[in-house]
């Protein structure tokens, strides 16, 4: 209702019908009114719903970001641990290796005095062979010295049984057989000698052969020894490239937790501001509900005030009825002057004044222009 339309009332302006009328539209004005602040309480329920659903995966976010945290903390320390047991197990190897070098040189300073070993075997095993043919031809000599010596005692047999015959061939004999005599002990001293020789190569020959046997022993420990030390080298290299592995696999999960943390803290910066714009704008709507609200309340005031003074007028208008017929000879212009004064003193006796153009309720365009304005 608008105070024009107030101040041109007319004495038929408060008929039941007219005023039948006011109230449905009134009555229609708050039910529209009702409607869009139950669509507008209905929007707000469903950003507040919204907000806390975002809240909600904010805090789900952050949780993850949490134990995100957590695991790039326990991965940061098992790396640090790996770390640790790498650089004991690149000492062990640095040590085995340093062993496996000790070995490998002792392994061929073995081979060269098996070798030299080897060579001095081969050269006594020569040596002992000129010597067994040097005592065969020793032999040889022997038994044709023994030969001889049959030959020679039979000779001498013949020169007994000539001594009488010749006394020249005798003493010839005589000294050829002292000849043979001293050859014979100078044989015998040599085949003494050669046998002593050859005892003594025989003996040094069963120490070589003992000494080839352990040297040969050692040579077969060292081999299983530096076979073992391979083995474990190589079960060492191959943890330590296991570790590797390990190593590269946890530096890049502990990369994409730190890139996947970074976009989580982008997006909780993008949500932290999109929920500071929409508590903004929530406040905003609060704001206008709350007016709303306000000129609700005062179109509800001006309506229980309009409906009393309705029924005031409605009362003053059945008493003048009675006295229509003594002012009759009054102009008509007159009388609505006085009954629009009337009206106005009704109105002021009530309390109430006419709804102003401000009051009047905000159409949904208004409300919508209001709304834009407020996100802009």
């Amino acid at each position: 209702m608008s105070s024009s339309l107030l101040h041109s009332a007319s004495p038929q302006a408060f008929s039941p019908d007219r005023k039948n009328s006011i109230i449905r539209r009134q009555r229609q004005e708050l039910k529209l009114l009702i409607a869009e602040l139950k669509d507008r309480d209905k929007e707000l329920n469903d950003m507040v719903a919204v907000h806390e659903r975002h809240i909600q995966a904010w805090e789900d976010d952050r949780q993850k970001i949490l134990s995100l945290a957590e695991r790039c903390s326990l991965l940061t320390s098992e790396l640090n641990e790996r770390n640790a047991i790498i650089k004991s197990l690149t000492k062990r190897l640095k040590l085995l290796e340093s062993q496996h070098n000790d070995s490998k040189i002792t392994l061929e300073s073995t081979q060269q005095k098996f070798k030299e070993l080897t060579q001095k075997v081969t050269d006594s095993s020569v040596h002992c062979q000129a010597l067994e043919e040097k005592n065969q031809s020793l032999h040889c000599s022997v038994l044709e010295l023994s030969a001889k010596t049959g030959q020679l005692q039979a000779r001498e047999q013949e020169l007994l049984t000539m001594l009488q015959l010749k006394d020249k061939a005798l003493i010839e004999t005589t000294d050829q057989i002292t000849e043979v005599a001293s050859k014979f002990k100078t044989l015998e001293n040599a085949l003494r000698a050669a046998k002593l020789e050859e005892f003594s190569r025989n003996r040094e020959q069963q120490d070589l052969k003992l000494t080839l046997n352990d040297v040969v022993f050692q040579v077969n420990k060292m081999k299983d020894v530096l076979s073992e030390k391979m083995k474990e080298s190589s079960k060492h290299q191959e943890e330590i490239s296991h570790l590797k592995h390990e190593n590269g696999c946890l530096r890049s999960e502990l990369i994409l937790a730190v890139e996947e943390a970074q976009r989580k803290d982008q997006l909780y910066q993008f949500t932290k501001s999109k929920q500071v714009r929409i508590e903004k704008e929530l406040s905003s709507l609060r704001q206008v509900c709350v007016k709303q609200q306000r000129d609700l309340h005062f179109l509800q005031v001006n309506l229980d005030s309009s409906q009393e003074c309705m029924q005031k007028l409605e009362k003053a208008a059945s008493e003048r009825s009675t006295g229509a017929t003594v002012s009759a000879s009054e102009s008509p212009s007159k009388t609505d002057k006085g009954r629009t004064e009337d009206s106005h003193r009704m109105f002021e006796e009530c309390g109430t004044a006419p709804v102003p153009a401000s009051r009047v309720k905000p159409t949904p365009e208004m409300c919508e222009a209001d709304h834009r304005q407020l996100i802009g």
